[in-house]
């Protein structure tokens, strides 16, 4: 059995001040830095940029498993080829960053940077797509776009500039793009839930909120401790609706021309880092995944006068065991208190902490202390390794269940427009039935202060009986309403 620490908290209560809980743990885990100067540009840090680049390193996996290939297109979007799609600069004008002067001289054609990359990459496609031996092209990058975002800003969560990765992909047939769409799925499935522990919801946009420019729209949204969801990743079939106008043909094995249907997917980087830090977080600052990690186990020495040699040694040899075992492990022999390091280590998340002091060298064995439960354990040197890996299933599978029993608990079901006004008032989800109109969500939204609909309830895809949650016309399909960022 673990001894559970006694330590007091050092940060406000999650669920009661979420904003300024997540406020101290970014500025004292040094996470990111706001004094850049411009509304909604942050500097992202080396403690979040080695979490981040753990989600990049992950999914860049997966993708690549399923055959997608990295690209790098330019940044900048000339505006001709932006405008050609109407949905699209319909729903993007207003939120584009314009580049239109290069020294002291104006450009002969205008650019923007980058909102998603649909009207860069098109173009190129024409160029690239012949045959249709050449499909599936299944592409994707790891990049910044940039959005002129006129709501509050919040790091990580909302800004100018967010993190993410694109993946578009081109196929023959209706029924490839689909398929393309449900492996998008089981990708967020795998990094989210397997390897982060980020329960979600998984909804199917409304017609009236999808994608600018797509058929249908597909989103993940994670619930936060103040019962906001944040939609962390989007997967779109996009039909011809991109292919046509930027006369992307194939030559099909009938001897006929014919456009490929296509499909784009964003994860959302910079969002997921922000999701894992505020679900899994607690008084003490993050709490981490073992997979997650930038460092999975630090280890620590208690020095006494006299033992320093061997306890630094036995620190030494412990790194050096754990590297070896592939373990991404670091030996803290800063000048820094133990006490010192424990804080600091906590408050970034690192899952993992082995104490070593005179005791433990006397007797081979080293104290364990896992960030999830803050809890120590005495384990002799020879079970070690196995002990660790051990806690690298059990920390993801306790995270797991605390963060699925946290969603559960926070989800509701309202059946009439009064239940529905009791839980926009708690806030969290609500399970709905709804007509699909977007004169009854707005309605809706206006009067619950914010509670919006999310889309159908993609998981249970229960049968609509009766009639609308809010308005009482016919329900169309179950699902989901609550705040989002």
């Amino acid at each position: 059995m673990g001894e559970e620490t006694t330590a007091e908290a050092s940060l406000p209560d999650k669920h009661k001040d979420f904003s300024e809980w997540y406020s101290q743990i970014l500025q004292r885990a040094n996470l990111v830095d706001v004094r850049y100067g411009l509304k909604g540009f942050i500097v992202y840090r080396p403690n979040i940029m080695y979490v981040i680049k753990r989600i990049y390193e992950t999914y860049e996996a997966e993708l690549e498993a399923t055959r997608h290939k990295p690209v790098l297109f330019p940044v900048v979007i000339p505006y001709t080829a932006f405008k050609k799609e109407a949905d699209h600069i319909k729903g993007f004008q207003d939120e584009v960053f314009w580049v239109s002067k290069a020294g002291g001289h104006e450009l002969e054609e205008p650019g923007i940077l980058r909102p998603t990359s649909e009207t860069a990459m098109y173009p190129i496609y024409a160029l690239w797509v012949r045959s249709y031996k050449d499909l599936p092209l299944k592409v994707y990058q790891s990049c910044a776009v940039y959005r002129y975002e006129t709501k509050a800003t919040k790091p990580l969560i909302r800004g100018r500039e967010f993190l993410w990765i694109e993946a578009h992909t081109l196929h023959r047939d209706e029924k490839g793009a689909m398929g393309q769409v449900m492996e998008d799925i089981e990708i967020a499935k795998k990094v989210l839930y397997e390897y982060l522990g980020l329960p979600f919801i998984l909804v199917q946009r409304e017609d009236f909120d999808k994608f600018y420019g797509a058929v249908s729209s597909y989103a993940f949204d994670v619930l936060l401790p103040d019962l906001r969801v944040l939609q962390v990743a989007t997967t779109h079939y996009l039909g011809t609706k991109f292919s046509v106008p930027f006369e992307v043909r194939y030559l099909d094995e009938d001897g006929q021309s014919k456009y490929p249907y296509t499909t784009c997917y964003g994860p959302g980087i910079s969002r997921i880092a922000a999701a894992t830090i505020a679900v899994h977080g607690d008084g003490f600052g993050a709490v981490l995944p073992f997979d997650g990690a930038p460092v999975q186990i630090v280890i620590v020495p208690i020095p006494k006068e006299g033992l320093n040699d061997k306890i630094f040694k036995k620190c030494g040899d412990l790194e050096r065991l754990f590297r070896e075992r592939g373990v991404r492990a670091r030996f803290d022999d800063s000048d820094a208190r133990p006490g010192e390091k424990f804080y600091q280590w906590e408050l970034l998340g690192t899952p993992v902490r082995i104490e070593v002091g005179p005791r433990d060298i006397e007797e081979q064995v080293v104290t364990v202390f896992r960030r999830d439960t803050r809890t120590r354990a005495i384990v002799r040197e020879s079970e070690l390794a196995d002990y660790v890996q051990g806690l690298r299933r059990d920390i993801l599978s306790n995270l797991k269940k605390k963060s699925e029993a946290f969603l559960k608990e926070n989800m509701h079901v309202a059946m009439t427009k009064e239940e529905l006004m009791k839980i926009a008032k708690k806030g969290g989800i609500a399970k709905i039935r709804f007509c699909g109109r977007k004169e009854c969500a707005e309605e809706m939204k206006a009067e619950t202060e914010g509670f919006e609909v999310r889309g159908m309830d993609m998981e249970s895809r229960e049968r609509a009986e009766g009639p609308c949650t809010w308005c009482g016309f016919p329900a169309a399909h179950v699902a989901f309403a609550a705040r989002a960022y």
